[in-house]
């Protein structure tokens, strides 16, 4: 059927690889390490990248991959546990570097099933793409949905949901639903508050910063789809008004 495993690791642990299609591949980096790793090709034409895990801890995960699709996962990301993540229908998933993703996170790039306007019989759910910037928390149980941009620094608090509306800047903490900016000019680092001394963290002196220490760009560019609907009214109404 054509399709590729290309790996510099030994696949140890709880590894189940599903090829339904043909003319997939998945890529693992020498270095890599994979606790827990499921991965479906369920149609033809899918890419999954996997970067190098370095310091951090193995990765954990759950992927589906659809026609055409890709997953990118960077290098030292990891997932407290096995985060799932979907990508259909040419969508594409990239996971930029050193990604920190807490317990019960998933990334979808589409909703699984189709959603119809009655009337016109036009798609209203399409999979589109989503991107994680480098050096990103997802908190506890949070949710990137189909669009979602999320820039490199940033913090998702949890049980947060990151839709397609709106990118989420760089170096902020973005909450809720659908999950909107709470504060700017901020970084975070990996040292556990209770597993990494000094057990008390009152400021930025007792920490190695890492490159990441930026101010939060305050322009945001509308997605495109976004500009498409304000075109759109815009003729609409001066359709109207002539």
């Amino acid at each position: 059927m054509g399709n590729s495993i290309s790996t510099g690791v030994t696949m140890d642990g709880d590894i189940d690889i599903q090829f339904r299609g043909g003319n997939n591949r998945l890529e693992i980096a020498a270095g890599a390490k994979l606790e827990v790793f499921r991965a479906s090709f369920d149609c033809d034409n899918g890419l999954l990248r996997i970067g190098t895990s370095g310091n951090v801890p193995a990765g954990r995960w759950y992927l589906r991959i659809g026609q055409d699709a890709t997953v990118e996962i960077g290098d030292d990301v990891s997932a407290t546990t096995p985060c799932f993540v979907s990508a259909v229908e040419g969508s594409s998933v990239r996971i930029g570097d050193d990604v920190m993703i807490a317990s019960g996170v998933e990334i979808r790039a589409d909703d699984g099933h189709p959603i119809f306007d009655v009337h016109t019989g036009e798609r209203v759910n399409p999979a589109k793409d989503i991107t994680i910037g480098n050096h990103v928390w997802l908190g506890l149980h949070s949710l990137v949905l189909a669009g979602a941009r999320i820039g490199q620094g940033s913090v998702i608090g949890a049980k947060s949901v990151v839709t397609g509306k709106a990118p989420i800047p760089n170096n902020c903490i973005a909450v809720g639903s659908p999950a909107k900016v709470a504060r700017r000019d901020i970084a975070w680092e990996r040292p556990h508050l209770s597993l990494a001394k000094p057990y008390y963290k009152p400021d930025a002196s007792t920490i190695k910063k890492s490159r990441y220490w930026k101010t939060t760009r305050q322009k945001q560019t509308p997605p495109p789809d976004l500009l498409h609907r304000v075109v759109k009214r815009f003729r609409a109404f001066f359709t109207r008004s002539g």
